[in-house]
């Protein structure tokens, strides 16, 4: 199997008893946290694909990427996805862990690090936000309205403009009909209420209890959350006396971390840099 990689469910016992998927990989010992995205599916049938993304961190981590619990219910929150990480890791036996978390993952990352800062390591908050702005609300509204109406072709017709950059939608414009048709929204009520969470965070003010390093990573031309949500979050947590570093990508948006061929390489560099073993 590649890197080992397997999909696994846990159940865990936190507010409520719920039922979380993911997927471990990797030949180290040391435990790196993954809390992805937003995405149209759950992570199930993903373990190989997940494990070629994120295979630069095989060497040296055990890496664990949760999903969201198997049933939310209306009013689920960002820091509700942080809770579930901690139950999750805590059920795992995992009692510190370099974190990575991307635009929703990332909301849930700084809430897991506010909240449970025992657990996290080193955190790696990718094209995300502390705080809400217009373009994301707009943004979620939008696809909530389109996906609570079924009309899936117009949520994948509006997200994927907005997540990749120019160049790559002029290289890919042709393929954006044929992915638009068949791209299936599995449950599309899932969705609308995790799309909805996006629109819970509100971390800002208490940025400055995160104490661990902190590498900041995006694009400057992010069209969901904006370039300047990451400036936004770096400024705070540097003005607290946080060990943290901006880095963003001058002609990459919000889909950076699939378009940089160096991005996982950037956050495995800041992590072994900043907490070697």
């Amino acid at each position: 199997m590649l890197y080992g990689a397997k999909e696994s469910t846990l159940e865990i016992n936190g507010a409520e008893a719920c039922r979380v998927k993911y997927i471990s990989f990797g030949k180290g010992e040391r435990p790196l946290v993954i809390i992805p995205g937003l995405s149209l599916r759950s992570i199930k049938g993903t373990a190989f694909p997940l494990a070629y993304m994120y295979r630069v961190f095989a060497k040296d981590f055990k890496v664990f990427v949760f999903d969201r619990r198997d049933e939310v219910r209306e009013g689920f929150t960002v820091s509700g996805i942080a809770d579930d990480t901690a139950e999750a890791m805590r059920t795992l036996g995992i009692k510190s862990a370099d974190v990575i978390g991307i635009s929703q993952g990332g909301m849930a990352a700084q809430y897991l690090a506010v909240r449970y800062p025992e657990l996290v390591r080193t955190l790696i908050l990718g094209v995300t936000l502390s705080r809400m702005n217009e373009t994301v609300t707009a943004a979620v509204n939008g696809w909530v309205k389109s996906a609570g109406s079924g009309d899936i072709g117009a949520v994948v017709n509006d997200m994927i403009p907005k997540m990749y950059s120019d160049s790559y939608m002029k290289k890919y414009k042709r393929l954006l009909p044929v992915i638009s048709k068949f791209t299936k929204l599995e449950d599309p009520e899932r969705f609308v209420i995790l799309a909805k969470a996006c629109l819970t965070c509100d971390i800002y003010g208490e940025l400055d209890k995160i104490k661990c390093p902190v590498l900041v990573i995006g694009g400057k031309l992010d069209k969901i959350v904006t370039g300047e949500a990451s400036e936004d979050i770096a400024e705070k947590l540097i003005s607290s006396g946080c060990k943290c570093k901006l880095f963003l990508y001058d002609e990459l948006g919000h889909a950076a971390y699939e378009e940089a061929e160096d991005f996982n390489r950037k956050i495995l560099d800041f992590i072994l840099d900043s907490n070697p073993e």
